[in-house]
């Protein structure tokens, strides 16, 4: 799958629809994180994770920060190919999530994103390590397990 950031990507398929084509005609802004948002946890539920284990857990890996590229625009009835990857984790608290949303007609890419997420505990809000069933889940899954974070 040659065009996407990094290799074997986690996909799902989207559909730009009228609720989402703003006064310019065209897919607005804010509808991007939010296709991140349900791609990312279509991965995590994949990868054994769904709301409900983090429930369960009494953890979460929440945003800390989010950074979006917007590219190109998206037109009412594309379809979307939107692509994530665990890139990096410290194994203890914190990973990094990629983006990229992709016209299915033609590849082409309309925006990258990154977002760096912490763990924590639900009941509290505060950070906390991740528990062993996060790393089971996520940690094969990172593409560069060694980078990203200082140890």
């Amino acid at each position: 799958m040659s065009g996407w950031d990094h290799p074997d990507p986690f996909l799902l398929r989207l559909r730009v629809l009228p609720e989402h084509i703003d006064v310019l005609d065209h897919a607005n802004n804010t509808v991007y994180p939010q296709w991140c948002q349900d791609v990312g946890w279509a991965h995590s539920t994949h990868l054994g994770m769904p709301p409900s284990a983090y429930r369960a857990l009494d953890r979460a890996m929440v945003l800390r920060h989010a950074h979006y590229e917007y590219i190109l625009p998206a037109l009412c009835g594309d379809e979307i190919d939107a692509g994530t990857w665990l890139v990096a984790s410290d194994g203890r608290l914190n990973m990094r999530r990629h983006f990229q949303l992709r016209r299915a007609s033609d590849g082409v890419t309309l925006l990258r994103g990154d977002w760096e997420l912490v763990c924590i505990r639900i009941s509290t809000g505060r950070a906390t390590r991740m528990p062993p069933e996060f790393l089971a889940a996520y940690q094969p899954a990172v593409t560069n397990p060694s980078s990203g974070f200082p140890a």
